[in-house]
């Protein structure tokens, strides 16, 4: 889990980023963050989703319930592919860059 993000604490800084998740898509289907910058999965789905980012221990949100969110802060800068697990067909990216 730790390679491309952790989990929110207090010292968290940088900019807050939101992705919706509705209609069985991710929206954006692909965001652009820097280091440190917070990212918030929004479920406005009738069914749970996830956020699972195929390259192993990178990040899974587990279930997103409806009208749930989940976040993360990204630490390591990189090209992260991420689909739903339980929907395989939603896909998205997550760039990650380092800090200017």
């Amino acid at each position: 889990m730790a390679a491309a993000v952790a989990a929110v604490g207090p010292a968290a800084a940088g900019a807050t980023h939101t992705v919706a998740i509705e209609g069985m898509r991710f929206n954006p289907d692909s965001l652009t963050v820097e280091r440190g910058d917070k990212i918030v999965w929004v479920n406005k789905d009738l069914v749970a989703h996830t956020a699972t980012a195929t390259a192993a221990h990178a990040f899974d949100s587990h279930e997103i319930a409806p009208n749930a969110s989940w976040a993360y802060v990204a630490r390591s800068p990189g090209r992260f592919a991420y689909v739903c697990a339980l929907h395989p067909t939603m896909k998205a990216n997550l760039i990650v860059k380092s800090k200017r």
